[in-house]
């Protein structure tokens, strides 16, 4: 009897502890969108920002924060995948397993500001990319890496060992198992920190200040030449973005429609993680029916 009053309990507090969570939530995302949803048009999403004037726009900054993101993942995904593989399926438990694993959470740690000068001394100044869109692109790596690493490794371990006696036993090799059936099974867990690694990466602001830089280059976006200054697809160009414009203009906005800029652009970034965040959970459900059958 006392067992059951106490597992009550239990259940009451871990409900109420849940709903301050999801109030919190709805309280600051409310807020942001509230304040910043009235003031959003298709003139602020099309039109260049303003330094001088009010009535400017984020189109260059939406853009930068996507293609950031874009190359990000291009860059990380692929080492992070081999290196879940590795840590997963393939090491074995002694001290150099420990000590990755070790690494990729002591990097996980790093405050963003101290990767934003790492990344400044290292991209921008010591390899010569200047303030650029790949130097921020590479500075995001380190923290896209170890979010991403642990998170496939978790969704890699979860697919059941049986699954993979059943490929050895049909005759497969390991790499085949790994690919033609852990891999599917783990696609939504991978996608999970996929987006997990995304957000991070879409709302970082300090990192891209010393990397990206603060200002953008004048963009065309009808030249599809990624060599030419101009091109909207040259990583060599500064590219400030949605997060950097919201600290700028906040920090040293002299428009009269700060405050407005800053509350849109502010929604702007929570609706488009929200976006990427639902868009991408449909799309892992529907490749994960694809490839593994599933219905």
């Amino acid at each position: 009897m006392k067992a059951k009053r106490n597992d009550k309990i239990a259940t009451i507090v871990i409900h109420i502890l849940v709903a301050i969570v999801v109030l919190i939530l709805v309280g600051i995302l409310g807020n942001i969108l509230v304040t910043g949803v009235p003031h959003l048009s298709w003139h602020f999403l099309t039109s260049e920002a303003s330094s001088y004037q009010a009535g400017g726009g984020v189109r260059d900054q939406l853009f930068n924060s996507l293609y950031l993101l874009v190359l990000t993942t291009i860059i990380s995904l692929p080492i992070a995948l081999g290196a879940a593989i590795y840590l997963a399926e393939y090491a074995k438990d002694n001290w150099i397993t420990n000590l990755i694993r070790t690494t990729i959470e002591i990097l996980s740690s790093l405050p963003s500001i101290v990767v934003g000068l790492f990344g400044y001394l290292l991209f921008v100044v010591q390899f010569g990319f200047g303030f650029s869109i790949i130097s921020g692109a590479l500075a995001l790596t380190f923290f896209n890496l170890p979010i991403l690493t642990s998170n496939i490794e978790q969704a890699l371990k979860g697919v059941p060992q049986s699954q993979r006696e059943a490929g050895l036993a049909l005759g497969l090799s390991n790499w085949k198992t790994i690919r033609g059936i852990v891999l599917p099974a783990a696609l939504p867990g991978i996608l999970t920190g996929l987006i997990l690694s995304a957000g991070r990466i879409f709302g970082e602001a300090a990192a891209l200040i010393y990397t990206a830089g603060q200002s953008g280059s004048t963009i065309d976006y009808s030249n599809w030449n990624p060599f030419s200054p101009t091109s909207f697809l040259n990583v060599m160009r500064p590219a400030e973005t949605l997060a950097v414009h919201i600290w700028k203009v906040n920090t040293e906005g002299i428009v009269s429609d700060a405050t407005i800029v800053s509350a849109a652009t502010s929604a702007l970034l929570v609706i488009v993680v929200i976006i990427f965040n639902l868009g991408a959970r449909f799309l892992g459900n529907k490749l994960y029916k694809k490839l593994t059958a599933a219905k």
